[in-house]
């Protein structure tokens, strides 16, 4: 007899519902998996076969074929496992339905019949609702993530028997009630303040900028100036996530596998801050069946880079398009995955190998050769994506001693999602309405620059042999200075100060 059930799998950060078919059949004894499986697929027929038969149900004597359509999409991880060993089951006649094509099923079987945890989950759940499918039965580890989607009614099960028990009789199971809060509104108490720094008025200043519009940014300056401390007080004065991010940022961890059982959507922007032996790859995303990597993983957040010159050459130039665009296309052979990376780069770095050229208390030893070296291996291109530039001094120890708190995060974040409100509003319907988007064309006509403000960066773009990047990079700059004053022009001030970061 022929069973047919519904499962997903997973693409990049997309999911496309899966039709599992299975057959028994008289014939000698057999298990064959089609439908472009991997091997944590192949390998299910253990585990399905041990969990049938622990859970108390038998397994069929016979020859079981399992068909998993569409055929030219590869099918990868274990939560395949529960829809394979319900369709034995209903096919062995075992079940009394064996047409469950109205719920979607996840969840990898233990030996012993229990159902485990699996990742992507959350954008499985959204391509169900989307295709009108209403229920969903999966491990009570991802019912949470799963259950703030509209619409779905979640169903977790802990085991292969009450997964025939809610099918049989689904009148018998409550679907799962979303608690107030799931949806990653409530409110996150932030562990890093920026009324923890002391001193360092123009980095405070930089952090304010990037944070409103969106740039990236470098701090460059001495051992134990403060750089790292101020980069993770970063996501402190972002606003919070809006649901459509929190949902983008959630599904992205889940795929990933970096979502801990029992979360539902993340309330908190993401810091990333890989070390600086990463490879390319695992900061880019990729892999036989594609990843998101790192950049990915920082979506709608920040990607910090400590020791900047550190990293490999390649790794540092691969995030040149992402930073530009604002995604990753991996491509493949058999097809290509699109990872969103609209991320916040913050990067870090000593002005010369020893860390103290610009130190006034110790004496760099560096050589000028060793400085160009060490500083080149930031390639230009790169430099001119990064927006805003600050040196750090070193801070006195009397200020370092002192117990006057700085302005803290909740003040300096209240400024920061006034301008990004005069932004949206400026840009109403863009599909990224902040400053640091803008091209050149759409800043003369919604930047509105003054005549002296384009005077300005005329002749600093010639004195200084600025690229038409980043002429461009700092009216973007400009603009959001403006944004956060409430003006509606940028004027000669504002380019003077985008010019300071330069």
């Amino acid at each position: 007899m022929l069973a047919t059930l519904r499962t997903a799998a997973i693409f990049g950060v997309d999911a496309v519902l899966v039709k599992v078919e299975v057959d028994v059949n008289h014939g000698i004894p057999g298990y064959t998996v089609v439908g472009l499986p991997d091997r944590s697929v192949v390998e299910s027929r253990d585990r399905v076969r041990s969990a049938i038969r622990n859970s108390g149900f038998i397994y069929p004597p016979d020859r079981v074929t399992v068909n998993l359509g569409p055929a030219d999409l590869h099918k990868k991880g274990g939560w395949f496992d529960l829809p394979i060993a319900l369709g034995v089951i209903a096919a062995a006649g075992h079940l009394t339905t064996r047409q469950v094509e109205d719920v979607l099923l996840l969840g990898e079987l233990s030996l012993d019949g229990s159902i485990q945890p699996a990742r992507g989950v959350l954008p499985a759940a959204v391509a169900a609702a989307r295709h009108g499918v209403r229920r969903v039965l999966l491990s009570p580890g991802n019912a949470a993530e799963a259950v703030v989607v509209k619409d779905l009614q979640v169903v977790p099960v802990q085991s292969l028997r009450e997964a025939v028990d809610a099918i049989e009789h689904p009148e018998s199971v409550s679907p799962l009630v979303p608690r107030p809060g799931a949806s990653g509104d409530a409110d996150v108490v932030d562990a890093f303040d920026l009324a923890d720094v002391r001193g360092q008025t123009l980095a405070r200043r930089a952090l304010e900028i990037a944070a409103a519009g969106r740039h990236h940014l470098l701090f460059v300056g001495p051992p134990g100036c403060g750089k790292t401390m101020l980069a993770r007080r970063l996501p402190s004065i972002l606003p919070r996530l809006s649901f459509d991010e929190a949902l983008e940022v959630t599904s992205i961890h889940s795929v990933a596998g970096q979502l801990a059982s029992g979360v539902g959507l993340l309330g908190e922007r993401p810091f990333r801050a890989p070390h600086h032996t990463v490879s390319s790859i695992a900061l880019v995303g990729g892999g036989t069946v594609p990843r998101p990597g790192e950049i990915s993983l920082a979506h709608h957040g920040v990607l910090f880079l400590d020791e900047l010159p550190e990293f490999s050459r390649r790794s540092i130039e691969v995030l040149r398009q992402p930073i530009e665009e604002g995604r990753v296309l991996i491509s493949r052979a058999s097809s290509s995955a699109t990872f969103p990376a609209r991320f916040m780069l913050v990067a870090a770095m000593n002005p010369c190998p020893c860390g103290y050229l610009e130190d006034t208390q110790r004496e760099c030893r560096c050589t000028p050769v060793q400085i160009q070296q060490y500083q080149q291996r930031v390639s230009g291109p790169m430099r001119d994506r990064l927006d805003l530039v600050v040196h750090l001094p070193r801070l006195p120890v009397s200020l370092l001693t002192s117990e006057e708190p700085g302005e803290s995060s909740a003040s300096v974040r209240v400024r920061v999602e006034a301008a990004r409100e005069r932004q949206m509003t400026r840009y109403t319907g863009a599909r990224f309405p902040y400053n640091s988007a803008l091209d050149g064309r759409r800043l003369r006509q919604l930047g509105a620059p003054t005549a002296d403000a384009l005077d300005l960066l005329a002749r600093a773009a010639e004195r200084f042999q600025l690229s038409a990047r980043a002429h461009e990079r700092i009216l973007r700059v400009a603009r959001t200075v403006a944004d956060l004053e409430g003006a509606a022009a940028i004027t000669d001030d504002h380019v003077a100060e985008a010019l300071e970061f330069r």
